[in-house]
């Protein structure tokens, strides 16, 4: 294999690993002669940050520098200028790179992603472990949004902002599910049992119903540490009437369907009964 290329079989995380690594570069390369009164914002920012971005965005090769002065702001082959007011962003140090905020970021990405990426990016921000951002700030960014190209779409976009995700899969299903009509599912619910025991962190669940949704990643099938703690794991929620659909990326393209049909059905059984 030529050096660079990746291999037939390199995991899609390692490819986002070599990306982000590649943007890193480029930016420090860049860093040495940018003027003092730039930061890196954008899609640059949103590398740097290490925030989740679509496939489609993985080989993006620019460098997104922006500024408050308008005679500084430059522009070429290999950069985008961007022309920011002072007090609109707050500029932050990641790995000694002056960096807009991931919020800013976020907000700065409304006229460059699709709805679904702008809540993927979201619920990143909001996450379960360690959350970047707080639904507050999002709000905020909306705000300072308003009158602006993209205003609209990061509106609708927080709307269906979630804290306590773990995952972008964990998004898109929970987008599947709310757009096949179903109720909407608690986002990673702590699940107790009967004499109130801890069993497991659910990604989406129906309290109500008992009805359990997840998503199986490669960490649990690789992980064998990890495999036998889902086999525990499954049969203690199980033991407390459970009902555990399981998922994973295959169902996500054309098989979304079945997932569809399969929550449908589980909460029927327990007895949900679907709007007329």
């Amino acid at each position: 294999m030529e050096p660079g290329i990746p291999g037939r079989h390199e995991s899609l995380k390692a490819l986002w690993v070599r990306a982000y690594a590649a943007s890193d570069a480029l930016a420090r390369e860049y860093a040495v002669r940018m003027p003092g009164d730039q930061y890196f914002s954008h899609l640059t920012a949103a590398f740097l940050h290490g925030l989740p971005l679509p496939n489609r965005l993985r080989e993006y090769s620019m460098i997104d520098a922006a500024t408050s002065v308008r005679t500084r702001r430059r522009t070429g082959t290999k950069v985008r200028g961007h022309l920011i007011p002072a007090d609109s962003v707050t500029v932050v140090d990641v790995g000694g790179l002056p960096v807009a905020s991931v919020v800013d970021t976020w907000r700065q990405l409304c006229t460059t992603l699709t709805l679904d990426e702008l809540i993927i990016m979201g619920d990143a921000l909001v996450c379960r472990q360690r959350p970047p951002a707080t639904m507050a700030e999002l709000e905020d960014a909306v705000g300072r949004q308003a009158g602006r190209p993209g205003a609209r779409l990061l509106r609708e976009a927080f709307r269906h902002v979630r804290p306590c995700t773990d995952s972008p899969r964990e998004t898109v299903l929970r987008l599947i599910i709310l757009r096949a009509g179903l109720p909407e599912p608690e986002v990673n619910g702590e699940i107790l049992g009967r004499f109130g025991e801890f069993l497991a962190w659910g990604d989406l669940l129906y309290r109500r119903y008992k009805v359990l949704t997840e998503y199986d990643g490669e960490g649990h099938r690789e992980d064998e540490k990890q495999f036998h703690r889902d086999v525990d794991r499954l049969d203690a929620l199980m033991e407390e009437n459970w009902r555990v659909i399981r998922y994973n990326k295959s169902h996500l393209g054309p098989r979304k369907n079945e997932i569809e049909g399969r929550i449908r059905r589980a909460l029927i059984e327990r007895g949900w009964h679907p709007p007329s």
